[in-house]
């Protein structure tokens, strides 16, 4: 481990675009429209910080707070819910268009469907997601979390009703359980937001879900940005947000930096390889970040990413808990932000680019100046409390 930002700009062969259209404006739209037919839907407020911005040298800094989504503290329900939805579509023979929440929460749904039971691996915002929209639909829910989850996402996901399992392997592993599970059981489903060979459509899905966020962030914001910086796991949240921002600005697309835990940093290990192939991170993949300890990527988002991301950067656990810090207490007249460790990765790069001269080729290639108009996405609030005031309050991984 190295206790500074490690990064590559992108000199990748990109691919063909295949896998583009998946985000297409269209899809973004049903994706939406589902969400809004929840009674619990709101837009997550666009968070505008004029002082940072003139702090650290921007034209403009945004952040999308989804600490404030469905009362779930995190982005994921977007992804597990859409998908949700459209597998249950295809499965009566519709479009996922006449499946709204006062339907699929009612009597005449439950004669039609059934129930099925949805599996899936999570870090703990995934998870609680799928279970919530399960719940919520009558159907069933199986969580496995990796070793060295929190007790507070564990029980968030079994307050649910979901069956849930902290399990001594890694996230991965926990997915190949989960796969596995589903396969055995009648009408079991895996709803995960990875894929693999045979497992493509609800991975799909899932990142048309999470357009809803990436649409209410243009619409609120009004002009195009320049930069937008997007954490990774396994990169499906980086994937389908940067393809939503394509097909809206297919002309000029803003500059995309993708950002990843250092103890699980296979997109900035496949960018730095060059040759377009994916790597894998194993081990236990320790880190503050939590919703980003995933070793291997979605080859769905990878395809995306490989062709339109700018920069992949690796960040050590103290980037995020700086973020952390600076979205607490911003500069006087700034409204606070309440991320978690995953959700506040962005802030930190932001400002270890833009005040550290260690980082200035990277600043310079990106073009970040005073005309930039920066996007950042905190994707969880406080999943963690415990951890969260060690932070904050404790002065926990203090930067260097």
């Amino acid at each position: 481990m190295t206790d500074h930002i490690k990064w590559t700009l992108n000199h990748l062969p990109p691919s063909e675009d295949s896998r583009l259209g998946i985000m297409s404006l269209e899809n973004a739209a049903k994706a939406r429209a589902f969400h809004r037919s929840f009674p619990q839907y709101a837009a997550t407020p666009l968070t505008r910080l004029d002082g940072m911005a003139r702090r650290l040298g921007l034209g403009g800094l945004w952040v999308k707070d989804e600490s404030f989504r469905f009362g779930l503290n995190a982005f994921k329900v977007l992804g597990g819910s859409f998908a949700i939805a459209r597998y249950i579509a295809e499965e009566l023979g519709r479009d996922v268009s006449e499946l709204t929440y006062e339907y699929l929460t009612g009597a005449r749904f439950r004669e039609e469907f059934g129930q099925a039971t949805f599996f899936t691996a999570t870090d703990g915002n995934h998870g609680r997601g799928v279970a919530w929209a399960a719940s919520r639909l009558g159907q069933k829910a199986v969580v496995h979390m990796p070793k060295g989850s929190a007790k507070s996402r564990f029980d968030n996901i079994a307050r649910e009703g979901a069956q849930v399992t902290i399990e001594e392997v890694n996230y991965d592993d926990c997915v190949r359980m989960a796969a596995a599970e589903a396969a055995g059981t009648a009408h079991g489903v895996v709803i995960q937001d990875t894929a693999w060979e045979g497992y493509e459509e609800i991975p799909s899905w899932i990142m048309q879900g999470y357009a809803t966020m990436a649409d209410e962030a243009a619409e609120q914001m009004e002009e195009r940005p320049t930069h937008v910086f997007l954490q990774a796991g396994v990169g499906s949240m980086a994937g389908a947000v940067a393809g939503y921002f394509i097909n809206r600005y297919p002309e000029h697309p803003p500059k995309f930096v993708v950002m990843e835990a250092e103890a699980a940093d296979c997109h900035y290990r496949s960018a730095l390889a060059g040759d377009g192939k994916m790597r894998t991170v194993g081990g236990d993949l320790s880190t503050i970040m939590a919703g980003l300890a995933c070793g291997e990527p979605n080859p769905i988002s990878w395809d995306i990413l490989r062709s339109h991301a700018a920069a992949f950067v690796s960040c050590p656990d103290w980037v995020s808990a700086r973020g952390m810090r600076m979205l607490a207490a911003p500069v006087k007249g700034d409204p606070a932000v309440t991320a978690g460790e995953s959700g506040a990765v962005g802030m930190g790069v932001i400002s270890a680019l833009m005040e550290d001269g260690a980082y200035r080729e990277l600043r310079e290639a990106l073009g970040l100046d005073g005309s930039s108009r920066v996007l950042l996405f905190s994707t969880e609030g406080d999943t963690d409390p415990d951890q969260y005031r060690k932070i904050v309050w404790d002065g926990a991984y203090p930067a260097v």
